[in-house]
């Protein structure tokens, strides 16, 4: 095996247990939230300072995140399936009385 072999199998080792770790973990830094999001940094500070993701400054300098609060802002928005959409397309048209059945 080469020295280049394994410093790349060591690299992504070491890129796995940060991401593990990272699960286990309820608050995150900026740079943890920036790869647990996957976005860049400038991505991350121009959704932070819109007030798009939900962001905690506990000294008014640096940014934290709750993982939990962010799962649940990563799952707003939800885009229906065309089975979803066909189905409350029906039930309109059932609930409207433009289909009888």
């Amino acid at each position: 095996m080469s020295e280049e072999y394994i410093i790349q199998k060591l690299d992504s080792i070491e890129k796995m247990l940060t991401e593990q770790n990272m699960l286990k973990k309820e608050v995150l830094s900026f740079n943890e939230a920036a790869i647990y999001l996957e976005v860049s940094h400038s991505h991350l500070y121009k959704m932070t300072s819109t007030g798009v993701v939900p962001c905690y400054k506990p000294n008014g300098k640096k940014i934290y995140f709750n993982r939990k609060e962010l799962d649940e802002w990563l799952l707003t928005n939800k885009q229906a399936s065309q089975d979803e959409i066909d189905q409350q397309a029906a039930d309109y048209l059932v609930k409207n009385g433009r289909i009888k059945l």
